[in-house]
């Protein structure tokens, strides 16, 4: 689950290992903790390292809300986001060792209803596929019908799938999606019986012994040790609301606290082993998880970390996998609103790191999670507080010069072709459904159908492009809108994008296809 962090998460698609004689923490690390919320506006953090076997570090730090002094402790449960999807991905595993479905067996032989644009697509994609964002589908290709929050279930999100057009050919690219996910979790209820919730907290979670963690996004503003979430909005660090839609759980529905994470690292780096010596799954499921499906292409790190460059990347059942320093990566991260998260485990050092946030700083987990890697690898130390300050500097920048020169090219003297009344009407794309633009109070108005929180004002930009200025400045999404006209004035179709690329790129306004609905 994506916020504006998705630049910062792809430069670190990885990180180190190593093992030590003594399962102990860096003397420093309260200190470098603290140090690192302080560089980055972070309120609170949950940290949980294991190693060798054994929890090392369960604790949280920092305040669970701006302005409140209610510390974040062990149990403090944060979103954890996309690494959600290890969870599904385990599920799944489950149910493959039970013999009640195949890896490589086709969707359609369980949920025969199941349908993407492409017919063979269709008939090829297997389970094993649902996980591996190598679909054809575009890079956040339908999150619309549930980010943010939709009036769509899951079941009818899943089936409008068919509508979107596939930007690649099959299994040719790598593209992070969430909506196979929702899949994942119809899958999951077809065959068992159990609505994907109560199958991942009483198959998993219980089981595991995570007892504070919960398994709705929509658990996020309730209870009483749950961190609030905060987000820059308009330059200010602030307080925003959860997400709270439980339609896509399934890509990112859990919440938990740095003691059940550390109790999660450990059955994974134990091959499913539990404390009791029973098994949650075998070994066999645990190479599932963690090999390598879909490749990657290695990039090149900014100058200040160069040498943390990978030799290998790819994406795993819910896992990112590389390497570093000769060891193998086990590692994801998740966004929400207001929280972002990176859960790390080296098999080969059984070292497991989790570390949670409730701030969009990516900079603040990968701090972090770098410099307790490094303590247990070895490596010479690096001041990564620093370095990560300079390229956020470095890329906060650009997003400003990429803000100013879209500013600039704005011919501010070029005038709508019609007037205002002639924009309003229904207009309908086949996997979204309705928008609405409407002339109210001398002013036009647009409203996403499905999507209650998309009402915004549309502000004239250029020439038939409109600004869709969203009322809730939370979504730090604002949106061209640009109308294009037939021969005699009439409007053909309506295409939209975000103005800023900082804007998340779960709003995949770029993939909808808005004609003018016929009248009845």
């Amino acid at each position: 689950m994506p916020r504006s962090t998705a630049v910062l998460i792809a430069i670190f698609a990885a990180a180190p290992a190593a093992a030590q004689q003594t399962p102990t923490a860096p003397r420093d690390l309260d200190a470098y903790v603290t140090r690192t919320m302080q560089a980055f506006q972070v309120p609170g953090i949950a940290l949980a390292i294991v190693k060798d076997g054994r929890v090392v570090v369960a604790r949280g730090y920092g305040v669970r809300r701006l302005g409140d002094n209610a510390p974040v402790d062990a149990e403090t449960r944060f979103g954890i986001a996309s690494n959600t999807k290890a969870f599904t991905a385990t599920a799944l595993g489950l149910l493959v060792e039970e013999g009640r479905i195949e890896w490589d067996a086709p969707v359609t032989r369980y949920l025969p209803w199941f349908a993407l644009s492409d017919p063979y697509v269709t008939r090829e994609l297997t389970v094993r596929d649902l996980l591996v964002h190598r679909s054809g589908l575009g890079l956040g290709a339908g999150d619309l019908l549930w980010w943010p929050p939709t009036t769509y279930d899951r079941r009818e999100i899943a089936r409008r799938l068919r509508h979107i057009p596939l930007a690649t050919s099959f299994r040719s690219a790598y593209a992070y999606d969430n909506v196979l996910y929702t899949v994942a979790g119809e899958l999951i209820q077809e065959i068992s019986g159990l609505p994907w919730e109560q199958f991942i907290q009483t198959r998993i979670l219980d089981r595991v012994g995570m007892r504070g963690a919960t398994v709705r996004h929509s658990d996020q503003g309730g209870g009483d040790n749950v961190a609030t979430p905060h987000a820059p909005v308009e330059g200010r660090v602030r307080v925003v609301n959860p997400f709270a839609s439980d339609n896509t759980n399934p890509a990112g529905g859990i919440n938990a606290g740095a003691a059940d994470m550390a109790r999660w690292l450990m059955v994974q780096l134990d091959s499913g082993r539990l404390a009791d010596g029973s098994r949650l799954f075998t070994p066999r499921t645990t190479r599932e998880l963690w090999s390598v499906v879909t490749p990657l292409r290695p990039g090149n790190p900014p100058p200040e970390l160069t040498h943390i460059r990978a030799n290998f990347v790819g994406y795993g059942l819910g896992l990112n996998l590389r390497d570093y320093r000769g060891y193998k990566l086990v590692t994801h991260t998740g966004g929400l609103p207001g929280y972002v998260s990176r859960v790390m485990m080296v098999p080969e050092a059984r070292l497991g790191i989790a570390v949670l946030t409730n701030m969009e700083s990516g900079e603040a987990f990968e701090a972090i999670t770098w410099r307790i890697l490094d303590y247990y690898l070895g490596a010479p130390p690096t001041d990564y507080v620093a370095a990560l300050q300079r390229i956020k500097a470095r890329m906060d920048s650009t997003i400003a010069a990429a803000d100013a020169g879209t500013a600039a090219r704005r011919d501010s003297t070029s005038r709508p072709s019609l007037p205002p009344e002639r924009y309003a009407g229904t207009y309908t794309d086949a996997w979204y459904g309705d928008v609405g633009v409407a002339l109210e109070q001398g002013r036009l108005v647009v409203r996403f159908a499905h999507s209650p929180s998309l009402v915004g004002d549309l502000v004239h930009w250029q020439y038939d492009t409109f600004v869709a200025r969203w009322l809730d400045r939370e979504l730090r999404a604002d949106a061209f809108m640009t109308f294009q006209l037939n021969a005699d004035g009439s409007i053909d179709r309506v295409k939209m994008a975000a103005v800023s690329p900082s804007t998340d790129f779960s709003f995949d306004f770029q993939d909808l296809d808005l004609r003018p609905a016929r009248r009845r």
